[in-house]
């Protein structure tokens, strides 16, 4: 005894429908969808995108100095302990860097902020604003 058909009960690939001759796509037929919501959810991704990547360079610039820092501290000793001036080692002028670079990871992170993420934030905001659904909210 076989439960195989030999046709499915289901469209195999929905959205290629068989067509006939002078028949119209089932797509050509639906009303097309308004554009403000395509333009809204281009824009949250953007923004989504946009912060992402912002993110991660702030991150990783910070995080990334701290990492060399503490790879030089554990495998060159030799290099950390060496005197640049008087009682200043490699590894303390190394590590007072440390709030400088944070510091300006901070500086970086802020400025793009406000010229890549805060444009694209106010723009979502305005479109859900106008939108009906926003209106609602």
């Amino acid at each position: 005894m076989s439960y195989h058909r030999s046709q499915p009960s289901y469209p195999e690939f929905p959205d290629f429908p068989e067509q006939h001759p002078g028949q119209a796509h089932q797509s050509q037929q639906r009303a097309q969808p308004a554009q403000p919501a395509a333009d809204h959810r281009r824009d949250v991704r953007a923004l989504s995108t946009a912060y992402k990547r912002l993110r991660r360079v702030a991150t990783f610039s910070a995080l990334g100095y701290f990492v060399v820092f503490l790879v030089l501290c554990a495998y060159a000793p030799d290099l950390m302990s060496s005197r640049v001036t008087g009682g200043l080692t490699t590894g303390l002028l190394l590590g007072l860097l440390q709030l400088p670079v944070t510091a300006l990871a901070v500086a970086w992170y802020e400025r793009t902020a406000r010229r890549r993420v805060d444009p694209l934030t106010a723009a979502v905001r305005r479109n859900t604003a106008s939108s009906p659904q926003g209106a609602r909210r």
